[in-house]
């Protein structure tokens, strides 16, 4: 297909959160991301599939971090009119409270390596005739409470499949729900079905039905980290008549609406984002037949313009077929470290530009960017200060880069921000430079995931579902030190492809000993870099070949399409990626 009609369109996937381009604000981080990924190799690769988010005019948030490491927060408005086409011959109603809200669509295209294009379509409430309260439903993402999350969700579930249906999407075979977020649209497909029927009168039958065309995606490894909302305010929301549903669907255990337990009720398909994460996605949900399909990341987004220079030089297929990363064990070592160089050179000449912070380009370098949460152990590096200090001044010294956002309700996570500040404060000097970014996005992630020369992440086990940065980072030649958890699971082989922190499993590990091996590995990563470099470029070749030739989102939707969408009876999406 070269243009994409609404006739054809086979998949719609619907995500709270799609990263579309840096800027547009209408993601928070890696699900987000993800999502825009997973849209984009459906470009690259002709899949019939379209999207489906919220507009969010005020995006997520600008992050403003103080001299001690206070972060503030503040919209970032945008106006749809000026980056999206709006639909003017297609508009939907939702009924929220009672009331009726409408819900209008911007387009966006997503282009493809050739001439494919993935539309994908922010639904928006900031309309003349809805309410105050109702036009701003859409204004920001993970803003407010329960009841104006439920209410959103409405918007995306509900909403999203109406809108499509107005826009002439007539044929599409299969609803891949990223996350619980969207589960609402499976009531929609229900109410679709049974017509002029009222839901309680649905049957086993009519859900196998719905089921048949629904896929679930869960990316969290923990039961509290699920969307729920009360039986009162689900009732408040939805109505009488869509509450009841749920009911005859067993998804309100304890009196609450689950929004995973919606998902997986209605979804003949269900995975977790990496082989770990499914099988402790069984654990917590043992009556779902849940599989996995490990994360990847768009190759062609988020390798530098330095190797992607050097890839087109010695390797062009790679533009075509990412599994072709796995010729770059041919491409002499000394080249992989040029280009690396250049992308650092990069990175430390806009942290220059962007701070006034000066970093020594010869100094080896440690990344760490992500969302700033309590699992995520930010100051894991800083449990031992002296031990840190004796690495820096033995093997080498080191430059640090920290950066991640913590949810405006998050004060735990805030913490953890103004904790790195402070030990910047003690540790700064020569031999070891400690810097955090602010305002962490695409563009800030796309230049330290390749401008580092080493990628950490240090999680509680198991509460890393997948992660993507450190696929990201392998693609540019940055290895890992990493605990084995999510991805790394898979992708570690040790000393060859990066190093792992502590053991394999789950249990049976302090910090204390998690510590001690961060510190050890450390060490001896430093003595590496500074002392044997050609050993050094040779782990970056191999994190390329052999984790960035797996770990890429064609793959990953390539699963998706055999796996997934096809058993949904979609069969033009099967022959569309057997083409590439």
């Amino acid at each position: 297909m070269n243009n994409h009609d609404s006739a054809n369109a086979r998949v719609a996937y619907f995500s709270m959160e799609i990263a579309l381009d840096p800027d547009i604000p209408t993601y928070s981080g890696g699900l987000g991301v993800l999502a825009g990924d997973m849209l984009r190799s459906a470009a690259d690769l002709d899949v019939p599939l379209v999207g489906v988010t919220l507009a969010y005019r005020k995006g997520y948030f600008r992050q403003v971090l103080d001299t001690v490491g206070n972060q503030s927060e503040s919209p970032v408005p945008w106006d749809p009119g000026t980056r999206l086409l709006e639909m003017m011959d297609g508009s939907a109603s939702v009924i929220v409270e009672g009331r009726h809200v409408r819900v209008r669509a911007w387009r966006y295209w997503i282009k493809g390596a050739a001439t494919h294009a993935v539309p994908v379509y922010l639904l928006d409430t900031d309309c003349p005739e809805n309410t105050e309260w109702d036009r701003n439903l859409t204004a920001s993402l993970y803003g407010g409470d329960a009841h104006y999350r439920l209410c959103q969700e409405v918007v995306l579930g509900i909403g999203g499949v109406k809108l499509l249906r107005r826009l002439g999407y007539k044929n599409l075979t299969a609803f891949h729900m990223n996350e619980g977020h969207a589960s609402l649209l499976a009531l929609a497909l229900l109410e679709e079905r049974l017509g002029d029927s009222n839901l309680g009168a649905a049957t086993e039958a009519d859900i196998r039905e719905v089921r048949r065309r629904c896929v679930f995606t869960t990316h969290t490894p923990v039961p509290a980290g699920h969307d729920q909302f009360s039986r009162d305010l689900t009732k408040q929301v939805l109505g009488t008549e869509l509450e009841r549903i749920l009911d005859v669907t067993h998804c309100c255990p304890e009196s609450f609406l689950n929004m995973t337990y919606l998902g997986l009720r209605f979804s003949h398909y269900i995975n977790g984002v990496a082989m770990h994460h499914g099988a402790i996605s069984r654990d917590i949900f043992p009556l779902y037949p849940i599989r996995a399909i490990t994360n990847g990341v768009h190759a062609a987004t988020w390798i530098s313009p330095a190797f992607q220079t050097l890839l087109d030089r010695h390797i062009p297929e790679w533009r075509r077929d990412n599994a072709y990363l796995r010729y770059v064990i041919g491409v002499p070592a000394e080249e992989i470290g040029t280009a690396h160089r250049l992308a650092k050179l990069a990175l430390l000449e806009e942290i220059t530009t962007r701070t006034g912070v000066v970093l020594d380009a010869n100094m080896m370098t440690i990344g760490f960017a992500r969302r700033a949460a309590t699992y995520k152990r930010f100051e894991m590096l800083f449990s031992d200060q002296q031990r840190l200090r004796d690495i820096a001044e033995h093997a080498g010294p080191l430059q640090i880069i920290y950066a991640g956002k913590a949810h405006p309700q998050d004060e735990p996570g805030k913490d953890q921000i103004r904790r790195i500040f402070r030990h910047a404060a003690e540790l700064n000097g020569p031999r070891l430079r400690i810097v955090y970014l602010e305002d962490y996005g695409m563009r800030w992630a796309q230049l330290l995931t390749s401008g580092a020369d080493l990628w950490l992440n240090t999680p509680h086990k198991p509460y890393e579902a997948s992660g993507t940065s450190g696929m990201k980072a392998a693609m540019n030649g940055v290895p890992s030190l990493s605990i084995l958890d999510g991805w790394w699971i898979e992708g570690c082989l040790e000393g060859t492809t990066g190093w792992a922190i502590g053991k394999d499993g789950d249990a049976g590990e302090s910090a204390s000993d998690e510590a001690e091996s961060l510190y050890a590995k450390l060490n001896d990563i430093a003595t590496m870099f500074y002392q044997r470099p050609l050993a050094w470029q040779t782990v970056m070749r191999a994190a390329i070949a052999i984790n960035g030739s797996f770990f890429h989102s064609n793959r990953m939707l390539s699963q998706y399409v055999a796996n997934a969408y096809a058993q949904a009876e979609a069969p033009d999406v099967a022959a569309a990626v057997e083409t590439h």
